[in-house]
């Protein structure tokens, strides 16, 4: 049998946030058999923390959806983190996770976890009709003052900006898969520092919080210069609440000369239940 915890990431109160199991002692089960427990569990991703390969990290954290591995995602980071310093795993304060993607900084306390993103990657700008479309929206939704595209910070997502009202209104059709790049398409309504989203997976389904695509969105910000002037700033991501699992992620964005050159993305984590499972 395996040990597992399950926790809500980015929020502060139980069965909201986005749901992440966290399966220990894996070390000797195969990509299949974890992905067999991942598709056991259901959620968006479950994650399985393991020894570290290279010298330079604390641990390692494979990441699988239902479906398949990813190289790396936000809320699995931000949960793994804050349960292996509740429990004694690693120490309270700065942490060097390991992923597919790389080594990836991690800080924590006794509520909650920030994890830095790759470097800032922009990528394609994208015409906002046919993603409107996708989500059943019109382009007088649009806003318009910001060009749809790709950004990233460890996923590429897909953006686009859209009048606060649209956000709550997005149904995604049938064939949104065509019109992405990347992990998903994110609606964002941002107006004075906060962010209202919803992330409608590419594969389907949408998600309640998306640490990866807050990431993603300071980049996008930045290179759209919707963040005013260089330096820090701190922009809060509301996501989940169409859900009924309100989320609440807190991304810091670094610009210099308008462009996006650190990114971090933190939330607070409450555990929910603890057990066993069998081993596939």
């Amino acid at each position: 049998m395996l040990n597992y915890d399950v926790l809500d990431v980015f929020t502060d109160r139980p069965f909201a946030g986005n749901q992440l199991a966290v399966v220990h002692n894996a070390e000797e089960l195969s990509d299949r058999q974890m992905q067999a427990v991942a598709q056991e569990f259901g959620y968006s991703e479950t994650a399985f923390p393991l020894p570290p390969t290279d010298p330079a990290a604390d641990y390692r954290l494979r990441i699988f959806t239902p479906i398949t591995e990813l190289p790396f995602a936000g809320h699995p980071s931000i949960g793994t983190a804050w349960l292996l310093g509740s429990t004694g795993g690693l120490p309270h304060g700065p942490a060097t996770q390991q992923t597919a993607r790389g080594l990836h900084r991690v800080v924590l306390d006794a509520e909650r976890a920030t994890l830095t993103g790759d470097a800032p990657v922009v990528g394609d700008y994208l015409d906002a009709g046919p993603l409107a479309g996708a989500l059943g929206l019109f382009r007088s939704d649009v806003y318009p003052h910001a060009e749809a595209g790709v950004a990233g910070a460890g996923l590429d997502f897909t953006f686009l900006p859209v009048r606060a009202d649209a956000v709550t209104r997005a149904v995604p059709r049938a064939d949104l898969a065509e019109h992405v790049v990347g992990r998903g398409l994110v609606a964002v309504s941002f107006v004075d520092g906060a962010a209202h989203v919803r992330m409608f997976r590419r594969t389907g389904g949408e998600d309640p919080a998306t640490g990866s695509a807050a990431l993603a969105l300071g980049v996008w910000l930045a290179d759209r210069g919707l963040l005013h002037g260089d330096g820090e700033h701190n922009i809060t991501v509301r996501q989940g609440e169409e859900l009924r699992r309100p989320s609440t992620l807190d991304c810091t964005v670094t610009t210099v000369g308008g462009v996006a050159t650190h990114v971090a993305v933190g939330g607070r984590v409450v555990p929910v239940a603890h057990g066993q499972i069998r081993v596939p």
